[in-house]
């Protein structure tokens, strides 16, 4: 065909790459590789880069999902590399079939360097389909105290931006053995309780109304409207106060409220608590309650003598060995 320089392969070693025909055979083989194997790279990096272009948008207007879309142009972007790799590995002369391995290293490969690498992704999978939480959603993992927002999901990790400004990288085998609390997912409310004692000379009625009345008048609480439905149970939207124990040293009651949105709980906890007890501070019919403890003597109780540097001892009761 005209115009079409003829190829011819030449064989260096293990290679075998089609040399063209413009070409010098002073040209060595294994700088006809590397060129080939730059241009291999070069090749699948503009075409990864294309097809994230190509396929995100179209991939993003049919999965409502964030998570599955970055998850599919991974595999995307995973696929293209992978022949790129094996395109590369082609020029070299390296066939995949005739790489050998014994059974007891293939098994050792296998168990030391795969199995936690097919652990994490098949727990990757159950986690996509399971969806726990989503992108952007926060949530709470209660063993470590650590609270924040999910940042990426992939097939082997899950990472989280939390509150403090930092990135915590969790393997997804350890997300599905854990606790994780999720506040954003379906509904952004939470509910908070706080929880107060007075004494029993108090008046219980009007401290149940000035709890109440400080937490509604905090912003970022709920103040009332239609009733709050968790699964069958409905609660008040609205701040509700009850009386829940009576205890030795007073009435405890409960404060329940709703806060709009998680991502202010901290704050909007400090408000209440303060509202709270500059509230029943400031009211003479309310006194908040704290423990006292009395001490009794009675005729068997002895007396204390103390005088000088001589020790103290109590009158009545026999001198310990050793004392003159």
């Amino acid at each position: 065909m005209s115009g079409v320089a003829p190829l011819r392969v030449v064989l260096s070693g293990d290679s075998a790459l089609p040399r063209p025909d413009f070409v010098p055979d002073q040209v060595p083989a294994w700088l006809l590789e590397g060129v080939a194997a730059l241009l291999v790279v070069g090749v699948v990096w503009l075409g990864a880069r294309l097809a994230m272009r190509l396929f995100s948008r179209r991939i993003m207007q049919y999965v409502t999902r964030p998570s599955l879309g970055r998850v599919a142009l991974g595999i995307i972007r995973a696929g293209i590399y992978v022949l790129g790799l094996l395109t590369i590995l082609r020029i070299y002369g390296l066939d995949l079939g005739s790489i050998a391995l014994s059974v007891t290293v293939f098994s050792a490969v296998v168990g030391v360097i795969l199995a936690p690498i097919v652990g994490s992704l098949i727990s990757g999978v159950f986690l996509l389909a399971d969806q726990p939480y989503e992108i952007g959603d926060m949530v709470e993992l209660p063993d470590r105290e650590i609270r924040g927002f999910v940042d990426d999901i992939t097939l082997r990790y899950t990472k989280l931006s939390t509150l403090d400004n930092t990135f915590l990288v969790v393997p997804n085998g350890e997300m599905r053995s854990r606790d994780v609390v999720n506040y954003s997912a379906d509904d952004t409310r939470t509910r908070l309780v706080l929880r107060m004692l007075v004494t029993y000379e108090s008046d219980i009625g009007r401290a149940r109304q000035l709890m109440e009345e400080s937490a509604r008048t905090t912003d970022g609480v709920i103040t009332g409207g239609p009733g709050i439905r968790i699964g069958r149970a409905r609660y008040p939207a609205g701040p509700d106060c009850l009386i829940e124990t009576f205890d030795d040293s007073g009435v405890q009651l409960r404060l329940r409220y709703w806060v709009e949105e998680p991502y202010r709980l901290e704050k909007v906890r400090s408000l209440v608590q303060t509202r709270v007890w500059d509230a029943l501070d400031d009211d003479d019919t309310v006194d908040i309650a704290y423990p006292h403890s009395h001490l009794v003597f009675d005729d068997t109780s002895g007396e204390l003598q103390l005088g000088g540097n001589e020790p103290s001892q109590r009158s009545g009761s026999a001198p310990r060995a050793g004392d003159e």
